[in-house]
């Protein structure tokens, strides 16, 4: 019975610190989002209020989603024991790859939950190569995005196919990748395996902390680079026709930072570009980000984060131009 009331006593605890946690960080957000501006103006910067603006609206899109995406991984390393995942994904890397690529569906959550998730993943025991494929695809092909884009591009069903069609390819494609060339010393040796809590809402709690504040610094610093691109390069630059639109719009996907709920929406806004390049930057973005790469780098490793963020943004720019080929 005591066992009982220890267990019951944590969990709420846990739960009242999620809840009372996520509800301070967001109104201090957005009471930063209001009053910075007008402190910025106040100074006569209006460069500044910008910059501000720009970089509160990042992060107040991101923390929502990492705190799912750090409750989640919490949960996977206190409550979910490491013979679940061998069960549910088979022996072999490579057949498990698609498997857990098709299982980002469940996860409807951007890029910054996923970072936390495919760690935890990592650390229970799951292969590299799916959990990594997993963290490519969750944020991609959840149904908040898909349904986001549907609403977006309004009538254009083959646009929302596309999507999740060069997305699910991207990410198996990088899964197995990982499978033949990925060495296991590029990822960070205490995060790969040693740094585990335990099990039970003491060990819930443990990893709620030490996740989301380690990974929330990566988000802040990622929001402030993304901030920093939006207000300093004039839009004139960014006006360049033809196929290099494509590579175009897959740059900006990775500097401007938009959330995987919110890109179609950004997509569909620059109608002056093709279907095409629109698709590239919608399958690039909740892939390969400034705040994602410093996620990826805090989590896994700086040796980790370029290779697999360059590979990536190759692998998905070229899945959007066959898919975009195909079906545009």
């Amino acid at each position: 019975m005591a066992n009982r009331r220890t267990v019951v006593y944590g969990g709420l605890r846990a739960l009242v610190y999620v809840v009372v946690g996520g509800a301070a960080l967001l109104a201090i957000a957005t009471v930063g989002s209001v009053l910075g501006p007008v402190l910025a103006l106040d100074l006569y910067t209006p460069a500044v209020a910008a910059w501000w603006t720009v970089f509160t609206a990042i992060a107040v899109q991101g923390v929502p989603f990492l705190l799912l995406g750090t409750v989640v991984s919490a949960a996977i390393g206190a409550f979910v024991p490491e013979r679940v995942f061998t069960r549910l994904l088979p022996r072999n890397p490579a057949l498990a790859v698609p498997v857990a690529g098709a299982a980002g569906v469940v996860l409807p959550g951007c890029e910054c939950a996923s970072v936390p998730v495919a760690d935890s993943l990592m650390r229970k025991g799951v292969a590299p190569a799916a959990a990594l494929a997993f963290l490519l695809s969750a944020p991609a092909i959840n149904p908040v995005v898909l349904v986001a884009t549907s609403v977006a591009f309004p009538g254009q069903p083959a646009m929302v196919a596309a999507r999740l069609i060069a997305s699910l390819v991207t990410a198996v494609v990088m899964g197995w990748l990982w499978v033949r060339f990925g060495r296991e010393e590029w990822l960070r040796p205490t995060r790969r395996r040693g740094h585990d809590h335990g099990s039970g809402p003491g060990a819930f709690v443990a990893g709620l902390q030490h996740d989301f504040l380690h990974a929330g610094g990566f988000l802040v610093v990622g929001a402030a680079a993304a901030a920093t691109f939006d207000i300093a390069v004039p839009r004139s630059l960014l006006d360049i026709p033809g196929w290099a639109s494509v590579l175009l719009l897959a740059v900006l996907a990775v500097l401007l930072c938009v959330c995987s709920e919110a890109d179609a929406f950004v997509a569909a806004s620059l109608s002056g570009f093709s279907p095409t390049a629109r698709l590239a930057f919608m399958v690039v973005g909740p892939m390969v980000d400034l705040k994602l790469l410093a996620l990826q780098t805090g989590t896994f490793g700086r040796a980790f984060a370029i290779r697999f963020s360059a590979v990536t943004w190759v692998v998905a720019v070229v899945c959007s131009v066959l898919v975009g080929w195909w079906l545009l």
